[in-house]
């Protein structure tokens, strides 16, 4: 067999390990999974397709044992001009996993750097293993984050935690990130992905409306004013009660069965 024959290991793994969950994993350990363009597009055609996916209710995110995903490749970067940069247009690729209508949760183990952490900052939810190192290095190389690494982490630890992880490049630990707010919880590094995998089947289990709606109210209001969040919310509660979910979910409460969610 030729060498051209042969197809190129894809960066970007899919799995279904439960009814409802689609599990990604970054698969390039060679580069610690630095993030190429090529990774990156891989990885916003499966947020793209599993987006629209009827099937497909919740999405976990991973990487490795030992290392989430180490940053941007900087062999891509090193002699980039600003021109090349605009041209690549990288943000469409971060904004598929951010426009994703269903719940992302992260399971992270070893560094989680630079675009790294902005990768698990997009997610909704972050399980972090002990080993997790969370950190956006960039100041380090003459560079700031530009993938939501300043905003994203302002909005999850506040102005004087942000600034001091973003100036410094320090890498937080995991017990730390959870202290912060940067994190939802940390277990054991053996445990990551299963507590990430049980997440996601309770919540594949939820009526997926309800779970969307949910999801975009939290993300739409997180930077409104409190009222106009409010209005938000009260649509969308209110919108719920025009769906089959609801009903079912209601009745079965009274009459203390396991409801069938329709996602209707």
């Amino acid at each position: 067999m030729s060498p051209e024959s042969v197809s190129p290991q894809p960066l970007v793994l899919l799995k279904q390990p439960a009814p409802g969950v689609a599990l990604l994993r970054l698969n390039r350990p060679q580069a610690l999974n630095a993030l190429n363009m090529a990774l990156r597009e891989e990885l916003a055609e499966h947020f793209r397709r599993l987006d629209a996916c009827p099937q497909t209710r919740v999405v976990v995110l991973t990487g490795g044992d030992r290392v989430f995903a180490a940053g941007a490749d900087l062999s891509e970067l090193v002699s980039a001009s600003a021109l090349q940069l605009y041209a690549r247009h990288a943000e469409r690729h971060w904004q598929a996993i951010s426009a994703c209508r269903k719940p992302v949760i992260a399971a992270v183990n070893g560094y989680a750097l630079g675009g790294g952490c902005e990768l698990a900052m997009h997610c909704d939810l972050i399980v972090a293993g002990h080993s997790a190192r969370f950190a956006q290095p960039e100041i380090k190389v003459g560079v700031m984050p530009g993938a939501g690494g300043t905003q994203r982490l302002l909005r999850a630890v506040g102005k004087f935690q942000a600034l001091r992880l973003l100036l410094t490049g320090c890498q937080v630990p995991a017990d730390e990130a959870l202290r912060l707010g940067l994190v939802s919880e940390v277990v054991a590094d053996s445990e990551t992905l299963p507590r990430a995998l049980a997440l996601a089947t309770s919540i594949a289990g939820m009526p997926p409306l309800a779970v969307a709606q949910i999801k975009e109210v939290v993300l739409a209001g997180m930077d409104l004013p409190l009222e106009q969040a409010l209005v938000l919310e009260r649509k969308a509660f209110q919108l719920l009660f025009g769906s089959h979910d609801q009903r079912e979910g209601m009745q079965a409460f009274l009459e203390k069965r396991k409801p069938e969610y329709q996602g209707k």
